[in-house]
Formats: C-alpha cells, structure tokens, sequence
C-alpha cells in the first residue's frame, strides 16, 4: 500500500523586500498510513512552512506533495479545499474555537462545513467526546474552559470528519504539564484507537519522542529521522 503522505523535494521561498528566504529546502520523505511522526527543530527551522504546505494551506515554490495518492500541486484551490476538508483535520496552539458557541456547536460547526451529506453520526460524537473526556463539558463556551478542555475540544473538531490525517501545531505550546501530558494520552489514543495518521510539530523533545518517527529540521532541511517510542503506534498500520 502507497503512504498517505509523499513529500518530493519541497522548497518555499519567500520575498522579504529585495531578498529571497528560502524556508525549505529539497524535504523528501513519506509517512505510512497509521503512522505518528513528530517533527522538531528551532525556531526558523521550517517546520511551520512544511505544516502549511502539507496541509494544503499553501503552495511549495517547488517539489509536489502527494496527500492518500492524489497530487496536491495539480490541484485548483477549490479541490485543495476539497481535500483538506475531507482528509485532513487541524489542531493548533492556539486553540480557534468560536467564542460564541458552546463547545458543542464548535464541533458540529467543523461538520457542517466540511461539505459532508451524510448527518452527523451522534453516538461517533458521543464516543469521541468520551474519548476526549469533555462529554460533560459540551454545554460551556470556549471562556469557560481551561485551557486543557478547550484543546481537546479542538481535538474533537479536527476529529469529527473521521479525517485520514491528523496535523498537529504546537498541541501543547500554551498548556501546562498536566495538561499538556492529557493531550499527548488522547493524541495517542487517536492514533490507536480511530487508527488516525498524525504528524505532530512540537518543540518539546519529550513530546516529540511519543512518535514513530521523528524528523528533525534545521535551516529548512530535514536533517535527520529517528525512531521514536512508537507509544501511539497502531497494531494495524498499512490495514
């Protein structure tokens, strides 16, 4: 079976006045279905830009992006959109949640606009907030979360389209330890449980380590992958 993700070459550059930055450089480098890598690297590094581009929020200056066999750089910006809606869900630092609705209306708002005719499947939402341990906390608006609550209940917006691909932003850069420890649990949980793909950037090594893989990046390149814990790991990634 082909991975999920193929990237080939990726370079961006960026004109900041009358100078060229290039963001990244030549990224080559695949993730299986089922997978959980993390991708880590100091600020500049490029982890940010490669985010964008693999989640079709932008486009590489050169290089394609493959995303569940279909070529993202062919695409029109209305199929990219159509793609992100039905593969990708996003979670990032800062959390996103409309102010004005409750929690649950955060999520059901992610379905709405995802394009899908089928209704949302209420005993799926049911099992997910479970799973995420905010059923309870539904009815409160993003104010009256904690920080940890209103992650997770990013989480369950991300996850609520049944999306083949996870990419996570920073999950933890605003939550203290505790809260950022029940993060990392259900982002593993994810992975095994709903069998979701899920590349992580973060700046915490111990973080980082719960991964598969994990690739390190440094002045736009891709320096180097290693083997993570493999704690996320599903028993049937490649099914």
């Amino acid at each position: 079976m082909q991975p999920i993700i193929t990237a080939e070459n990726l370079s961006k550059k960026y004109h900041v006045g009358k100078i060229d930055v290039l963001a990244l450089r030549n990224a080559t480098f695949s993730v299986e279905r089922g997978e959980f890598v993390s991708i880590v690297g100091p600020s500049g590094s490029g982890k940010s830009t490669l985010f964008y581009i693999l989640g079709g929020l932008t486009r590489p200056t050169s290089g394609r992006v493959m995303i569940d066999g279909a070529d993202f750089s062919t695409l029109d910006d209305s199929e990219r959109t159509a793609m992100r809606k039905s593969k990708i869900g996003f979670v990032f630092q800062r959390f996103n949640l409309l102010p004005t609705l409750s929690a649950l209306q955060n999520i059901e708002i992610a379905y709405e606009i995802s394009g899908r005719k089928e209704p949302l499947d209420r005993s799926y939402l049911d099992h997910l907030t479970d799973l995420l341990g905010i059923r309870g906390r539904l009815s409160h608006r993003p104010a009256e979360l904690s920080g940890g609550e209103q992650q997770r209940v990013a989480m369950a917006r991300a996850l609520i389209t049944h999306p083949a691909i996870i990419l996570a932003d920073e999950p933890t850069g605003n939550l203290d330890s505790k809260n950022s420890e029940a993060v990392l649990d259900m982002l593993m949980r994810s992975n095994r449980e709903l069998n979701q793909t899920i590349l992580m950037i973060t700046h915490n090594p111990e973080a980082a380590v719960i991964a598969d893989r994990i690739l390190h990046m440094r002045d736009g390149e891709i320096i180097s992958i290693e083997a993570g814990k493999g704690e996320g790991r599903v028993s049937y990634v490649g099914m």
